[in-house]
């Protein structure tokens, strides 16, 4: 018989192959991991996760795993439950919808284009470290206006995330306390990092136009320290997942032969006469609607999420107990070979509508930010493929990204190369800001 801490060792050394084994040997849909003296279940049936993401909160919710983000997101639509999240969700989903972000399709084109020309300047880029700042430009141009957050600004975000994730990964199972010292250490690290983020989203705040979503939370009557909570999440989850995501398109328009070719005819086909991206198209543009969603099926930035068992329950004759905690692993779903054909292999015939198929959770607390980063990778892809050749410098195939709170891509080293011109026209920002390559 297995002991409450049997399968903490296995999990710490690789979680991604963890989470796939332990999917493998299953013969129930709902798997008993041992990670701690509290009953974690891993959920492996798409038709049962879907099944307790949709069911009502008074039954299964947000629990212990997702208070942990507390320290740094504070309590926001991403730690919070009930009618509170499901007003501050209804505020911020007219914000974050695709509908409404592609009103900024030319802003957010342009930023594409100067980060990637600053880039080209260079002999080598990190993939991450060109796509982590410019998916925070993004959803700050979305969400709070153009020319909100400066480079410094854009930095200091980055640097802070760096600072807090692995701490943050490592709390997520810790069962016993840290020695005094690394506490101390943790707290110093957590406190710097909450001062850095502060200081940006006072200057969000500042300068963001009253018709943004700051408007939005502040109409809906928000104290200061909850908009700053707010913010706080869309800074950082909606930049870091998309940036971590965005980094693995720069990798296969490298590395798969034609895709870019392929890519750089739909921009042309969704393009007017000055080589603008038209938004109207955009949804119609089959070729990188399929390379966005292969990608997140590869890559989800949300590799895991977690919900708690609210009441006792029994769910496909398995007894759950009020306080038991669920995992649903997106890395785990679709990589399974019940509903994926050779499902390791980038290809982008595949059918994305099927119930394994879930990048972004399901139910009533689905990413809010889901149409917008779906846009942000399809205008990087489309953008990058029309206008750039990208060389990919480090190896190939690339190395299994890194499991933290999210997915963080290897290091991959590429060169970007400005193409000649061809019927599109490429409007160059005359000061490009540099991207620092990754050391």
């Amino acid at each position: 018989m297995k002991h409450w801490f049997s399968d903490l060792r296995s999990f710490n050394r690789d979680p991604l192959k963890f989470f796939l084994t332990q999917a493998e040997s299953a013969i129930d849909p709902l798997v008993r991991l041992h990670l701690g003296p509290k009953p974690v279940w891993l959920v492996t049936d798409p038709d049962l996760v879907r099944h307790l993401l949709k069911a009502d909160e008074i039954l299964v919710d947000k629990g212990r795993f997702v208070s942990k983000l507390r320290p740094v997101v504070g309590q926001s639509t991403l730690t919070l439950n009930g009618e509170e999240n499901r007003k501050r969700r209804a505020v911020l989903h007219s914000v974050f919808a695709k509908g409404v972000a592609q009103r900024f399709v030319p802003e957010m084109s342009a930023a594409i284009r100067e980060a990637a020309v600053s880039a080209s300047r260079q002999s080598d880029v990190s993939a991450h470290a060109l796509t982590a700042p410019l998916a925070l430009r993004m959803i700050c141009i979305a969400m709070f206006g153009k020319d909100v957050l400066s480079r410094g600004d854009e930095r200091a975000i980055v640097e802070a995330v760096r600072l807090v994730e692995a701490d943050l990964a490592d709390d997520l199972f810790r069962v016993l306390p840290l020695p005094p010292w690394k506490a101390a250490a943790r707290r110093r690290k957590r406190e710097l990092a909450r001062r850095m983020i502060d200081a940006v989203v006072a200057r969000v705040r500042a300068r963001a136009a009253s018709s943004t979503a700051v408007g939005a939370l502040i109409a809906l009557g928000l104290s200061d320290v909850e908009i700053r909570d707010e913010i706080v999440t869309m800074l950082l989850a909606g930049h870091h997942t998309t940036g971590s995501a965005a980094a693995w398109i720069m990798y296969y328009l490298g590395t798969v032969p034609g895709l870019a070719e392929e890519l750089a005819a739909e921009a042309e086909a969704s393009s007017d006469d000055a080589g603008e991206l038209r938004p109207e198209i955009l949804p119609r543009a089959s070729k990188s609607l399929a390379f966005v969603r292969e990608v997140l099926r590869l890559y989800p930035s949300a590799h895991w999420f977690s919900r708690d068992v609210r009441t006792d329950i029994t769910v496909r004759n398995i007894p759950l107990k009020s306080g038991d905690a669920l995992i649903f692993c997106p890395w785990q779903l679709h990589r399974d070979e019940h509903y994926w054909v050779n499902p390791d292999k980038f290809d982008l015939t595949r059918n994305f509508t099927g119930k394994a198929y879930l990048p972004f959770g399901a139910g009533p607390r689905v990413c809010i930010g889901m149409g917008l980063a779906n846009l942000e990778l399809q205008l990087l892809a489309l953008e990058m493929a029309a206008a750039f050749s990208i060389t990919i410098k480090s190896a190939v195939p690339a190395p299994l990204p890194t499991p933290s709170v999210t997915l963080i891509p290897p290091d991959i080293q590429l060169s970007l190369k400005v193409r000649e011109p061809r019927e599109r026209s490429i409007v160059l920002p005359r000061e490009p800001m540099p991207v620092r390559a990754a050391s």
